[in-house]
């Protein structure tokens, strides 16, 4: 239940504070006096977004705050599950600064709108003039049987079922797109990949095979070279090794005289060691090397087919084309992986749309015995509104699933005796659909626990006896229900518990929209001047002393 609303600067409403009564709550004024503004205030609480353009004072701050007593509605779950504190009396407040920045609390903790909403859809329903054109939408419709049959459980276990179902078809139809590319490519990759397979690439492959050609084609000059070095080394008279052995002895004997003899002994030796390991070297190389025409033609042919891998694939190693075989097995093992995790969605599939089935059916099932009574409790409530004629019939259909069910349903209406029922927004009028509203507003107020109830003009199109009736109806939901009605009705106006009238301040510099609650004596004024115009007579005065007094 609101207990009080405080709103600072926002539209035309500069400054205002307001403690409602804990039944009824009348507001009325002139047209554009501002009352529907404070709905849009209470839209702020209750998450709605807002821009700078809702600030009266550009450079100011708007502040909306409402508390709300909330110990008998058993929310602690809701704040416990957004780590909320929770207090008996919760204090709802939103900030939009002059920059655009919009900033919610509860309880003083930062909430984001999504969090107000939740909260929000627990504490309020407001029921603007646009809810009464949304009568007519088949989706509305739903929700308000689904509220009648308290299907409140069903409905969320059918709507996690269809949820997991969508993301499963959704899963499925990205899997689905992506194997359809890689199949499109599949025959290539395989045929590619075998092809790179049955090459057998080596790392260095293709540079060694470079060099063992060049070397088998020019076998017989590097043989020719090595065996005449081999020759300077040991096989002539002036042969350079066993001059340089004799040299390192003749060093040897004098290195004890001098340490430069002994230096240059020592250097001596190591270049006969090393000449020594070339000479062995120069002799294994010279016996491997040998011309054979028989090896040349396998390793044209190696190189050439690693060479016209190169080009086709146009890279410049082998690494690369072993890096691309690799990439290529890495895809067609995907497809093969894809095609079971298909298959395997394909059946979680077919097992989730057979609970979605089940789910539905028992919904269904629900809706189905609560709509006869709907009717029936409908066309009882319009009779009091002075629609004994007046019928309505529910239509259910069975649909494709979809997020609120494999139900299509429709509201018939009709006003007139022997009219047969039809379209809402094609048979009922303004007030028609204003009093046909209310009955259902009514009716379900008690099957959703909703602690504030707020009626924008709920009365348009009604006037006379039916404003009466329509007033004691709202006025017995206040009993149960914190109700607040906005109307230019007198015969409603005069049922509150407290009566705020909203006006214009043309004083200032700028109009300013402001809020009064209206004692006993100016309540008789304002209904008068409801029922009279703006100069009442004395009859009008009298109307409205009867209207007050008839509420008592």
């Amino acid at each position: 239940m609101l207990q009080q609303l405080s709103i600072k600067n926002y539209s035309l409403i500069e400054d205002l504070d307001l403690v409602p009564s804990s039944n009824f709550n009348i507001v009325t004024g002139e047209t554009g006096a501002g009352k529907s503004i404070m709905l849009g205030a209470l839209g702020l609480l209750l998450g709605n977004r807002a821009d700078t353009k809702v600030l009266l004072n550009a450079s100011g701050k708007c502040i909306i705050e409402g508390t709300f007593q909330i110990a008998t509605y058993q929310l602690e779950q809701i704040f416990e599950s957004n780590d909320l504190d929770y207090f008996d009396s919760c204090i709802i407040r939103r900030e939009i600064s002059n920059l655009g920045k919009s900033r919610a609390f509860v309880n003083d903790t930062p909430v984001t709108l999504d969090v107000l909403k939740q909260l929000g859809s627990y504490l309020m329903d407001v029921h603007s003039q646009h809810d009464t054109l949304l009568l007519g939408s088949t989706t509305y419709q739903l929700s308000l049987l689904d509220a009648f049959a308290s299907s409140q459980s069903s409905l969320t276990k059918y709507q996690l079922s269809f949820k997991r179902l969508k993301e499963t078809q959704q899963e499925l139809k990205d899997k689905r797109s992506v194997l359809k590319e890689l199949q499109l490519q599949s025959d290539y990759n395989q045929f590619i990949h075998s092809e790179l397979e049955e090459a057998s690439l080596m790392l260095g492959e293709l540079e060694d095979k470079e060099a063992a050609l060049k070397k088998m084609e020019h076998a017989e000059d590097i043989k020719q070279k090595l065996e005449t070095i081999l020759n300077s080394f040991n096989q002539t008279d002036q042969s350079v090794l066993p001059i340089l052995q004799q040299s390192s002895k003749q060093l040897q004997t004098i290195k004890k005289w001098s340490v430069a003899y002994e230096l240059l002994a020592g250097r001596m030796q190591s270049i006969c060691i090393e000449l020594k390991d070339i000479e062995a070297e120069l002799e294994s190389e010279s016996l491997i090397v040998e011309y054979n025409p028989q090896l040349i033609e396998p390793l044209e042919t190696r190189l050439n087919i690693l060479n016209t891998l190169l080009k086709k694939h146009r890279v410049q190693t082998v690494a690369e084309l072993i890096q691309l075989k690799e990439e290529l097995g890495g895809k067609v093992l995907s497809t093969d992986m894809l095609v079971n995790e298909v298959e395997d969605l394909e059946k979680q599939e077919s097992v989730y749309y057979k609970e979605v089935l089940l789910a539905g059916k028992i919904l269904s099932g629900e809706r189905k015995q609560a709509a006869p009574k709907f009717e029936e409790q409908v066309k009882s409530l319009l009779s009091e509104l002075s629609m004994p004629d007046a019928r309505v019939q529910i239509t259910i259909k069975e649909d494709e699933p979809s997020m609120n069910g494999i139900d299509k349903i429709q509201i018939l209406f009709s006003a007139n005796k022997g009219v047969t029922p039809g379209e809402l927004k094609q048979v009922a009028s303004g007030g028609e659909f204003s009093r046909l509203m209310l009955a259902i507003k009514y009716m379900l107020a008690d099957k959703v626990a909703l602690p504030t109830i707020i009626f924008d003009e709920i009365d348009t199109g009604i006037s006379g006896e039916v404003s009466i009736q329509m007033g004691k109806m709202i006025r017995k939901m206040a009993t149960r229900h914190q109700v607040m009605v906005i109307t230019h009705l007198p015969q409603i106006a005069g049922m509150g518990d407290k009566h705020y009238f909203v006006y214009k301040d043309t004083s200032g510099e700028r109009s300013i929209s402001r809020m009064k609650e209206l004692n006993t004596k100016e309540r008789i004024e304002e209904v008068a001047k409801m029922i009279g115009g703006d100069k009442p007579t004395e009859i009008a005065i009298q109307n409205a002393k009867e209207m007050l007094a008839g509420v008592k």
